[in-house]
C-alpha cells in the first residue's frame, strides 16, 4: 500500500493507467481489425497487446496507486481493509473507482480520435446471453484470485507479470473475452470497434464481473485464507531504486492490489 502517496497523486495515476489501458485495449483492436479480415488473427494480436500494456502499466503506476485500473480489485482492496488486513477506505475506493471510469472513458475517445474515427461514438456490438455472463463471472472470479491469491503467499512482485499473462490467456478461455472490469467494460461502450460493446448490454456485464469479484474473494479466502493474516512484505524486497514522492516509509508497492 502506498500510504504515503497523496490521495490526489494516486487518483491521477489510476486515472492515466486506466485512460492508457483502453488506448491499448482499443487501439490494438481497431489497428488488428483494419490490417487483417481473420477474426483470429485480429483476436491474436489484440490480446498480445493488451497483455504487454497491461503488465507495463501495472509496473508503472504500481508503485504509486497500487495500479488497480478496475473498480473490482479496488473493491477487493477495499473488503481487505474492512476485515483487518491493508488497503483502501471507503473514500478511497470511491475517488478510484471515480478515477478509473473516467480514464477508461477518456482513453476510449482517445483511441478513437487517434485512428480518426468520430470520437464518442456508442458501440453496436450487443454482447447478451447467459453463457457470455457465466465467462465474466469466471474471468474475473479468476483475476481477483491471482491478485489476491499472489498477495497472501507474499510475492507481490508477480502481479504485474501474472495480471497480464492472465488476461491474455482469458481473453481466449472465456466465452465473453474477458473484459473482468467494470470501468473498462463502460469504456468500451464508447467504442464502435471491434472490442466494443454496446451500452445495453453494460447492466449485465457489470453485474457479472462485480460477482465474479466476490467469487474471487471468497475462493482467495478459502484457499489462503484470511487477509489479515497476511504480513505486509518490506519495501526493500520490492524496490531497488528510491520511492515515490519521499515516501521512505511507503508499504509493499502493489499491496493496495491485494
Amino acid at each position: 500500500m502506498t500510504a504515503h502517496t497523496s490521495l490526489p497523486r494516486r487518483a491521477a495515476a489510476e486515472l492515466i493507467g486506466t485512460a492508457g489501458l483502453l488506448v491499448v485495449v482499443i487501439g490494438s483492436g481497431i489497428q488488428a481489425a483494419e490490417l487483417s479480415r481473420d477474426t483470429g488473427v485480429a483476436l491474436i494480436a489484440n490480446s498480445i497487446a493488451s497483455a504487454i500494456g497491461l503488465g507495463l502499466i501495472i509496473t508503472l503506476f504500481g508503485p504509486l496507486s497500487g495500479a488497480h485500473l478496475n473498480p473490482v480489485v479496488t473493491f477487493t482492496a477495499w473488503w481487505s481493509r474492512r476485515t483487518g488486513g491493508e488497503g483502501l477506505d471507503g473514500r478511497e475506493a470511491l475517488v478510484y473507482t471515480a478515477a478509473q471510469t473516467a480514464g477508461a472513458i477518456g482513453g476510449a475517445v482517445l483511441a478513437e480520435a487517434m485512428f480518426g474515427r468520430t470520437p464518442g461514438t456508442f458501440a453496436t456490438q450487443v454482447r447478451e446471453g447467459g453463457h457470455l455472463l457465466v465467462g465474466e463471472v469466471v474471468a474475473t472470479a479468476g483475476l481477483v484470485l491471482v491478485i489476491q491469491g499472489l498477495g497472501r503467499i507474499g510475492r507481490p512482485r508477480l502481479i504485474p507479470a501474472a495480471v497480464a499473462a492472465y488476461i491474455a490467456a482469458a481473453i481466449w478461455f472465456t466465452s465473453s473475452g474477458s473484459f473482468a472490469n467494470p470501468a473498462g467494460t463502460i469504456g468500451r461502450s464508447f467504442s464502435d470497434s471491434f472490442t466494443g460493446i454496446a451500452p445495453e448490454s453494460l447492466p449485465g456485464f457489470v453485474a457479472a464481473q462485480l460477482a465474479g469479484g466476490i467469487l474471487g474473494l471468497v475462493l482467495a479466502g478459502l484457499l489462503y485464507g484470511s487477509s489479515r493474516s497476511v504480513k505486509p512484505v518490506p519495501v526493500e524486497t520490492l524496490t531497488e531504486t528510491g520511492p515515490v514522492d519521499g515516501a521512505a516509509a511507503t508499504k509493499a508497492a502493489y499491496e493496495t492490489i491485494g
